[in-house]
């Protein structure tokens, strides 16, 4: 059977609930505040007996129709409300969809933050350029560590991702055991040479697991993702054959594929060059840290990336997602201070649009084609893989983990649904599987588990220093004004009588060029002051002014421009 209703894929409880079960001081309440239903803003939150328990704090690139939108971060309030319980917060991997938010946070969550050393220096990265640094209490894990959180025991085991130092958890909790995936793949011949721990899972496995929350990013593709050396591969071709610069874009925390560029640019004499503010705070830290190979003295300046000769040259950057305000997106546009595209450039944008960026990335694979580059992407060669498991590996890590109740984690809807269809697949049961979007509240007991309520909704909109202040009704407003713009109408009008007294002023923007319009807009005027003949009070004069232009202009434009009166009584 198919599972195709909302309902059907939402059980309000599993079959192994029973009269009884609902006792406080047995329960475990898992929540997602980020990271189920989209991609990006991972945030998890594990509560027992009012204890918390923090999984990651990522944020999310703004979807296209999130107008003037900085960042998207989870909605934290279930958090800020109880920050005396929170008892620690643990870091899965580096990647800003992980670690994005904690800025946000800790600002008013004033816990521990659990993470392995190069994530803990990324971390360290984040909150520095948010003068927050200091203060904060920041430890140092390892796979193979267990914390006591005390009512939680955390052990961290080694996982493969796009990232080195990644990890997944295992969190034993008094009514039993909770596996967190983190983000993964089962990479066998991975960048930094570090495998995923089969042999941890399998022993967790063994124990008996409560709870898998498993990330479902590649549920939808079959077969095994392939490893971070196909890459290396297509990368050392593409410098064997290129005679001009080399730029290669990609994720300002991907430090495994700027290793690649940097031990590839080394065979091929080349240097390497970093552009992007981001980028250069984050290959620092990881190259203090040892997991980067590249020495300060080694990098190129932006006088070199310029002036070297462009077969000695290799240039690493951000703006694989097409970022508005990118390093490689100024750069075809020809606008970036230090370093632009020109004839002869060999452009790799490594990555592949997350869902929602493919017409940012469309556009700026056509203008570094207009600046003269040859562009390398998706479609045209294997200049990216995925972190993230396809379908054979989600399969492997359902059969060593075992677990009674499944949750899928990290993915859109559609890939929750297709890891869903595949734990049934391998024989989880149904009524024992389910599929949650932010907010929304899972309860465990040892024996059942349901999903009952919801304490948050969604996301918070971040505006440069605005955080929560734009909201449904101003990017409303944005998309009014980015559609037909705007018409100011600024009229005075007798404090008695209400009749004009000077006016009426009509200003535009984004509407109709004025120069072009003055039949349109003495005609308006004209309108507005027929309107006002008999005066009236101030909010009456308003909207007689927004009813009377709305009407025309739309008679003589076919357009419904934002129209907005300033009454000045006098």
């Amino acid at each position: 059977m198919d599972w195709a209703g909302r309902d059907d894929l939402r059980p309000k409880q599993s079959m192994n609930l029973g009269e009884g079960s609902f006792l406080s001081h047995d329960l475990l309440r898992i929540i997602p505040l980020g990271g189920v239903g989209q991609i990006g803003k991972n945030m998890m939150v594990l509560e027992y007996d009012q204890q918390l328990l923090i999984i990651d704090c990522g944020l999310m690139f703004p979807e296209s129709d999130m107008l003037g939108i900085d960042i998207v971060i989870p909605d934290m309030s279930y958090v800020f409300e109880r920050p005396d319980r929170v008892r620690a917060i643990i870091i899965t991997h580096g990647h800003e969809d992980h670690i994005g938010g904690l800025p946000y946070l800790i600002q008013r969550v004033k816990a521990p933050i659990y993470a392995t050393r190069l994530t803990r220096g990324l971390v360290e990265v984040r909150l520095k350029e948010f003068h927050l640094l200091n203060g904060v209490e920041l430890h140092t894990v390892s796979p193979g560590d267990v914390l006591d959180l005390s009512p939680f025991k955390v052990e961290f085991f080694r996982v493969c991702h796009s990232i080195p130092d990644g990890v997944g958890l295992g969190i034993t909790t008094p009514v039993g055991l909770v596996v967190h995936s983190g983000d993964f793949k089962f990479d066998q011949t991975p960048v930094d040479g570090r495998l995923t721990d089969f042999a941890k899972l399998a022993e967790l496995g063994g124990r008996g697991v409560l709870v898998l929350l498993s990330d479902s990013t590649n549920a939808e593709t079959d077969g095994q993702t392939p490893s971070e050396r196909v890459v290396g591969e297509v990368l050392d071709q593409i410098f064997a054959r290129a005679q001009g610069r080399i730029i290669v874009a990609t994720f300002a925390s991907n430090i495994s594929r700027i290793q690649q560029v940097v031990t590839i640019a080394r065979k091929y004499g080349r240097r390497v060059g970093i552009v992007g503010r981001s980028m250069i705070d984050y290959a620092k830290r990881a190259a203090e840290l040892g997991y980067l190979d590249l020495a300060p003295d080694e990098m190129l300046s932006p006088q070199q990336m310029n002036s070297l000769p462009p077969h000695k040259v290799a240039i690493v950057c951000t703006g694989s997602q097409g970022e508005p305000t990118s390093a490689l997106v100024r750069m075809a546009l020809g606008e970036h201070r230090l370093v632009n595209i020109r004839p002869g450039d060999s452009v790799v944008v490594s990555s592949t649009p997350i869902p929602g960026n493919e017409e940012l990335v469309n556009r700026t694979v056509n203008n570094l084609f207009r600046a003269g580059a040859d562009v390398y992407y998706y479609e045209r060669a294997r200049v990216h893989v995925s972190g993230h498991a396809s379908r054979e590996e989600h399969k492997l890590m359902l059969n060593l983990i075992r677990p009674r109740f499944f949750v899928p984690i990290h993915g859109e809807y559609r890939h929750l649904v297709h890891h869903a269809r595949m734990a049934k697949e391998v024989g989880v049961p149904r009524e024992n599987i389910f599929i949650v979007e932010s907010g929304q509240v899972l309860e465990f007991g040892p024996d059942w588990g349901r999903i009952n309520g919801q304490v948050a909704q969604g996301h918070v909109l971040v505006d440069g220093l605005g955080v929560g202040d734009v909201g449904n009704v101003v990017l409303r407003d944005r998309h009014l004004l980015s559609r037909d713009g705007f018409v100011v109408v600024v009229v005075a009008v007798d404090a008695d009588s209400g009749e004009v007294v000077e006016g009426p002023d009509i200003i535009t923007r984004g509407f109709v060029y004025i120069r072009e319009a003055g039949d349109l807009i003495e005609e308006a005027t004209h309108h507005v002051l027929e309107a006002l003949t008999y005066g009236g009070p101030r909010a009456t004069v308003s909207t007689k002014i927004k009813d009377t232009l709305a009407k025309f202009f739309y008679d003589q434009t076919g357009r419904r421009p934002m129209i907005l009166p300033v009454v000045m009584e006098v």
